[in-house]
């Protein structure tokens, strides 16, 4: 019989396994509310009444209080980024300020980076080992390196100096990336024989589509995404990206660049067709997510959400190269505990091989 580490690297490899593999990412704050609904008393029993075939290991922020993601906060701010951010708001919020949108390339070398030993990864080899092979461990630092660029030079600033100061821009994303690089190789010497999945997390899409053309990205971006990648397979691990909303003009370079697979596809976003995306790159990248979280997730009912999550195995099922769970990252507060339990019910009782429709 397959474990759920079997089913999911039988996924990657673009081979049907026994069944399609589940995800569950969820905010802590609807964890809460699905023990409560379940009356389950842990967050392992909720996720295995999910089925969730995977399980997650990070390292441990033990550098300078002042520089750490909770320590000594300014009034507002609800978090720190490992490049001094302060941001406010819901879950990680909004950069309170852009220190480095008017730097010059001096002052951006002498930025106060972040050092890589200030995250301990002395214990996640134990922690992926624990669970005894069972489950496809996630490992690797998070490295939002695009998100953390926008934080430093703005929104705004960083489009500008695209075109006006290209290598302004192009020393802020190596100083990034330096350091994300930096902290998972780390953890890679530590723990790789007990991970299987390096996964990383940028958003290069908005609703109507990407952020910034082929390409910008091509210029400015691809070069960083491909190093990490190129890193986890030096590991031998699979590179798996989060990325939201309407990318698909980005396709192309992603798998050029040797992306094994892609969280979370947004259907409802455009150019992120279900029909088109498994017929046009199912056989070249996996697909995890597709179950719309907004309009079927947060507005549906459990039959309705039955009914889709059926419809999207028998699109992205066959084959291989798929992984069901929902369209966004975390699965919001907001959610209908019901609709997320029919969801994975409905992944059991469809998204059995070779039969999916």
């Amino acid at each position: 019989m397959m474990t759920s580490r079997d089913q999911v690297l039988a996924a990657f490899a673009h081979e049907e396994p026994d069944r399609v593999p589940r995800w569950c990412g969820a905010a802590p704050e609807f964890i809460a509310k699905a023990k409560r609904h379940l009356g389950i008393a842990d967050t392992e029993g909720l996720f295995v009444r999910f089925g969730d075939d995977f399980r997650r290991v990070h390292a441990r922020y033990v550098g300078p209080e002042a520089c750490g993601p909770d320590g000594q906060l300014s009034r507002g701010a609800t978090y720190r980024s490992p490049f001094g951010i302060e941001r406010h708001g819901y879950g990680y919020g909004m950069p309170m300020t852009n220190p480095l949108a008017d730097a010059s390339l001096q002052q951006v070398h002498d930025y106060q980076w972040p050092d890589p030993a200030w995250m301990d990864v002395s214990h996640i080899r134990g922690e992926a080992l624990a669970w005894g092979q069972q489950y496809a461990i996630l490992g690797g630092d998070w490295s939002p390196f695009w998100h953390d660029a926008i934080d430093l030079l703005g929104m705004e600033g960083l489009m500008i100096k695209m075109t006006e100061e290209p290598e302004v821009v192009d020393a802020v994303l190596e100083h990034i990336v330096n350091y994300y690089f930096e902290v998972s190789r780390r953890i890679f010497e530590a723990a790789a024989d007990a991970l299987d999945v390096f996964f990383v997390g940028n958003d290069f899409g908005s609703q109507n589509g990407p952020q910034l053309g082929p390409r910008q990205f091509e210029r400015f971006l691809l070069p960083h995404l491909q190093r990490l990648i190129r890193l986890g397979h030096d590991y031998r691990l699979k590179v798996q990206l989060h990325c939201c909303g309407g990318y698909e003009p980005l396709f192309p370079a992603m798998i050029a660049a040797g992306l094994d697979g892609l969280h979370a596809v947004q259907p409802c976003c455009r150019g992120m067709d279900l029909h088109t995306l498994k017929a046009r790159y199912g056989d070249k990248i996996l697909f995890n997510g597709a179950i719309d979280s907004h309009h079927v997730l947060i507005e549906g009912t459990p039959a309705s959400v039955r009914q889709n999550v059926r419809e999207v195995l028998a699109i992205m099922a066959p084959g291989g190269g798929y992984i069901a769970g929902a369209s966004h990252d975390y699965i919001l507060e907001e959610t209908p505990v019901e609709n997320i339990v029919a969801m994975f019910d409905a992944v059991e009782e469809f998204g059995r091989y070779p039969a999916t429709a």
